[in-house]
């Protein structure tokens, strides 16, 4: 049996999941929609979609699922405009780092029988660092090799989520099913708040006194702490999934803040050394995460203890997880 998928939002992640599905025609029928046109159709000429819908309703009726490739800011407006031509049974999955505040957008207007299925997609560490964006950075590669978070709300039929599951492994992915706070906190420390600290650094010296100056002396140390900012996210997008996400991303922040002002009270009190050994660790920390986000060689639990596969979590989440 052929199952259809409509990819809603065809720029980068959207256009390498089409062209990840590209080795799989036989099982799945791929059908595409952008809001700008051109999009669909360079989405099209490179073979990510087997099928253009210009009328976002209608790109949806005959779904069995509805891949929402979209910035947080458009999700809420885009699941009312679909939301009662979806078919029995569909499912809709989408990529954005605000789990919780989907989840009960589903919760509110998706219909009977239709499920909401979060996907927190992990790009391949070769791409990781390639500030490109839109259709053009599209890899069919792109989350080769890596796993997907997978979360839902209680009571998600199994099907939805062996659905999700599936596709997964398609895209070349592990599935890891997870809880939505989770992910939601991850997202912010690991999406959303590298690009307010990216504009925080911009914000506090540009259009600054000497700023006319200094522009000009700017260099790969400004260059790269700024390059969060804009190379994933539209302002719009950031602003809305920060503020939906707000929790998280206060407490990281906070977080942030406190470690900025270690190294003011370091400076104040001309501690040299000590300045000197702080960055040391977290040097090594990064240099740490960049050796194991490349090779994928983690320690992921203490010796002799084995890891829940993801069949399991799968029926933890089904059954309900006891509390302790």
């Amino acid at each position: 049996m052929t199952v259809n998928i409509t990819i809603i939002g065809l720029g980068k992640i959207g256009t390498s999941v089409g062209l990840a599905l590209a080795r799989h025609t036989e099982q799945l029928y791929r059908v595409g929609h952008d809001l700008h046109p051109e999009f669909a159709r360079r989405a099209h000429k490179q073979g990510a979609v087997d099928k253009i819908a210009y009328n976002l309703p209608g790109s949806v009726a005959d779904a069995d699922i509805i891949f929402l490739a979209l910035p947080a800011d458009q999700i809420q407006e885009t699941l009312k405009h679909i939301s009662h031509d979806l078919k029995d049974g569909a499912v809709v999955m989408d990529t954005s780092p605000t789990k919780g505040a989907v989840s009960g957008w589903a919760g509110e207007l998706l219909p009977e029988n239709r499920y909401y299925v979060g996907l927190a997609p992990v790009i391949n560490p070769k791409y990781m660092l390639i500030e490109e964006s839109g259709g053009e950075a599209a890899r069919e590669d792109m989350f080769a090799d890596g796993m997907i978070g997978i979360v839902a709300p209680q009571g998600t039929a199994s099907s939805a989520l062996k659905l999700a599951a599936d596709l997964t492994s398609l895209l070349g992915s592990k599935p890891l099913f997870m809880d939505i706070t989770e992910v939601d906190s991850l997202m912010a420390a690991t999406h959303l708040v590298p690009q307010l600290v990216a504009a925080g650094l911009v914000g506090a010296t540009a259009d600054q006194p000497g700023w006319s100056e200094g522009r000009k002396v700017a260099g790969a140390p400004y260059a790269l702490a700024g390059s969060a900012l804009g190379a994933v996210d539209p302002p719009e997008a950031i602003a809305r999934a920060a503020v939906l996400n707000k929790e998280h991303v206060i407490r990281v922040l906070d977080n942030v803040m406190l470690t900025l002002i270690s190294f003011k009270e370091k400076l104040q009190d001309g501690e040299n050394e000590a300045l000197a050994e702080q960055l040391k660790k977290i040097l090594q920390a990064r240099e740490d995460w960049v050796s194991k986000r490349f090779s994928g060689e983690w320690e992921e639990s203490p010796a002799g203890v084995d890891l829940p596969t993801a069949g399991e979590e799968m029926r933890r989440f089904i059954i309900g997880r006891r509390r302790e």
